[in-house]
């Protein structure tokens, strides 16, 4: 459902992103930044992994998402017997026609949410790889395109969780962040104890946009322009990542240019005036670290800390 304040034009979209923001921050409390982050990661257009703990609000979070900006919203669950067809879709036989009709599958909505993506087979997390590069499937020698906006949203276990299948490179690649939603502060935990439930804060949760008002925030992101000495701190960052002894591989110019559009997102989602150098570190860990394999004798072998160590050594232009 769209709402009125919502009229399509970019204006009154940027202030349905505004208020979608605050009420997100109402639903998934003490969290701001991870909340700024998935957002930016929307109007990126990239897709976001969230790994964590059980019961923490990541699966909270994608159906707040969906609700307040007024999308499609399907919900996969993966499993260790899920199979491509039960995401991607199947051809029906009917008898009457004598022909075959498409049952498209659950990830034919604007938002999917990949719930415990790591505890499928590698085979059916497969399944989203070209829908999540190309937006479209292939199926049964068709192609057929997935809506727009398409965001997908997947959560994961710790690996060392019992029933896992660690996603390839290749797969992690496809997600332009991966964040973390972290245990509550004091505060916030006590009001999640004694206030209303999440999920009935979720059922009267109003959209203050739809995916009109998404597309053209798209394409308002992809407008800003960075500057000379911005760009060449986001390459001399890149090209740490590839020098550093502590560093087995470093990031792709994909990834360079993950690491450009987060900023640019961040930026705009916090309505600064220009893209700085602060929107490029506050992306970083989550555009980056995913995306790092450290090297055998590293001093910092865990993905977030070598992330950190990159911001460290570089200095700001």
């Amino acid at each position: 459902m769209q709402n009125p304040l919502s009229t399509g034009t970019t204006g009154s979209a940027r202030d349905a992103l505004d208020i979608a923001r605050n009420a997100l921050n109402e639903i998934i409390l003490g969290k701001e930044a991870q909340v700024s982050l998935a957002l930016s990661c929307l109007l990126a257009r990239g897709h976001l992994l969230i790994e964590d703990l059980p019961g923490l609000g990541k699966t909270t979070l994608a159906q707040a998402l969906a609700q307040v900006l007024g999308l499609s919203f399907n919900r996969i669950q993966f499993t260790s017997d899920l199979l491509p067809a039960d995401i991607l879709g199947v051809s029906v036989f009917r008898q009457q026609t004598g022909t075959f009709e498409f049952q498209q599958g659950p990830v034919f909505a604007e938002l999917v949410l990949a719930d415990e993506v790591n505890r499928a087979t590698p085979k059916a997390q497969s399944a989203l790889l070209e829908a999540m590069e190309e937006q479209q499937v292939s199926v049964d020698g068709t192609t057929r395109q997935l809506p727009s906006p398409f965001f997908v949203v997947a959560t994961q276990n710790p690996a060392d969780q019992i029933g896992t299948f660690p996603l390839p490179e290749s797969q992690l690649d496809r997600f332009l962040m991966r964040i973390e939603i972290g245990y509550p502060d004091e505060a916030s935990e006590r009001e999640l104890i004694t206030g209303e439930d999440r999920r009935t804060l979720l059922a009267g949760l109003e959209a203050t946009a739809g995916p009109a008002d998404i597309v053209a925030l798209q394409r308002d992101v992809r407008k800003l322009r960075m500057n000379e000495p911005l760009v060449d701190y986001i390459q001399a960052l890149v090209r740490h990542t590839r020098e550093s002894p502590d560093i087995a591989v470093g990031l792709s110019p994909r990834g360079a240019q993950a690491l450009a559009a987060a900023a640019r997102a961040h930026a705009y989602v916090e309505r600064h005036s220009g893209v700085f150098p602060d929107d490029v570190q506050a992306v970083f860990e989550a555009v980056v670290a995913h995306r790092l394999k450290p090297a055998a004798n590293a001093s910092h072998h865990a993905p977030q800390e070598l992330a950190r160590h990159v911001l460290s050594a570089v200095a700001i232009p």
